[in-house]
């Protein structure tokens, strides 16, 4: 578990959009998600993919989601960003590996500029100014709560005034064939906690960043109360039977949520055994709580996730209502899944939760400063 600090500015992009944007269309239970040949224009079985709008699935070199990053990082405050005060984590789960296999497919040797963590992020340091200060971490699916985790301890040792956590994963064949190859990117649109008889996700282009201040500071109107992160180490893709691990990462949190009133942000991708373990860890360490999933809308945005879902907590305190559990009915895992949008008045903090292959699990506590 990390120190507190000010959350003095937050935003994605999904393929709805801005943070904003997507907030408002999820309470509206509209749905990202469209099936597209899983190999792109080579086509293959359609999966749900959310992609976004104006974006071609193949890679392009320079890819073609550079200039969605110019955009979003418009929004990010203040300058000076990758300097000795001012440094910079960037996440992700897959960088630039849609080059790789584009170079693999063409040999054109101009998509190898892009095609590994290392020049993918050195690519994006140059195109948006950043100094050299610039941290790159990968760890799955709780990439983005690892970089929040590693900014906290920078400014808790002094060791920064500000910092930023930037992350993107940007869907390819590559990337949708490999969940493809797992059986769990089908033709089903994703039901997250949903109790069926099959599991599906659906899989989302995402960005987001996050400007940390110390919890001393007046910046921002939110602040994360509270981190944890855990990793179980018992399989390449499947989580400890027992739901030990997931357990395990929430305890730390529910010292620090004591005397709150919360609701629960889970990671919730449509899977049946994660999301039937997820939803059971969280009833029992905080009963009665509302669980939702943005996932059966999104799709997962993969590293990702946890700062996208952030962005879209944030919208969620402070326009005073939170999306329900898009495309999913009754019955589900556990009574709370909150299928409806609900008003957050009666609340005062959000837990956002994430999980990830190899039982790696991430949370934080988010609240109004």
């Amino acid at each position: 578990m990390s120190d507190s600090v000010r959350l003095a500015a937050t935003g994605c992009l999904t393929a709805f959009g801005s943070a904003a944007a997507t907030h408002a269309a999820l309470l509206r239970g509209e749905r990202a998600l469209q099936l597209t040949p899983v190999l792109g224009r080579d086509g293959g079985e359609s999966v749900p993919l959310a992609l976004v709008p104006g974006r071609a699935f193949d890679e392009s070199a320079p890819p073609n989601w550079l200039p969605f990053l110019r955009a979003l990082a418009v929004e990010i405050p203040g300058d000076g960003w990758g300097t000795a005060r001012r440094p910079v984590f960037v996440t992700s789960s897959n960088f630039g590996v849609g080059s790789l296999y584009a170079f693999r497919r063409t040999a054109d040797p101009a998509h190898l500029a892009y095609g590994t963590p290392h020049l993918s992020v050195e690519t994006i340091a140059a195109t948006l100014g950043w100094g050299a200060n610039v941290t790159t971490l990968s760890h799955a699916c709780v990439s983005a709560h690892l970089g929040l985790l590693l900014a906290t301890r920078a400014l808790a040792a002094g060791f920064a005034e500000r910092a930023l956590v930037f992350s993107f994963d940007f869907l390819s064949p590559f990337v949708a064939g490999g969940f493809h190859a797992l059986k769990i990117l089908n033709a089903q649109f994703p039901a997250p906690y949903a109790d069926r008889p099959t599991g599906s996700i659906g899989l989302g282009d995402g960005a987001a960043f996050a400007v940390l201040a110390p919890a001393t500071s007046t910046d921002g109107d939110l602040t994360l109360l509270a981190q944890s992160l855990f990793n179980e180490m018992h399989h390449f893709t499947a989580n400890a039977a027992d739901g030990s691990g997931f357990a395990a990462a929430l305890e730390p949190l529910r010292t620090a949520a004591a005397g709150r009133r919360m609701w629960l942000k889970g990671h919730g991708t449509g899977t049946l055994e994660a999301g039937r373990l997820e939803s059971a860890a969280l009833a029992a360490a905080f009963p009665d709580a509302p669980l939702v999933s943005w996932k059966g809308s999104l799709g997962h945005t993969l590293g990702s996730c946890g700062l996208v879902e952030l962005a879209l907590a944030a919208v969620a305190l402070r326009r005073g209502r939170a999306p329900g559990t898009v495309g999913t009915t009754a019955p589900t895992f556990t009574p709370p899944v909150a299928l409806e949008p609900f008003s957050t008045a009666a609340f005062d903090a959000v837990l956002c939760a994430s999980n990830a292959f190899g039982g790696a699990h991430g949370a934080f506590l988010l609240s109004h400063a």
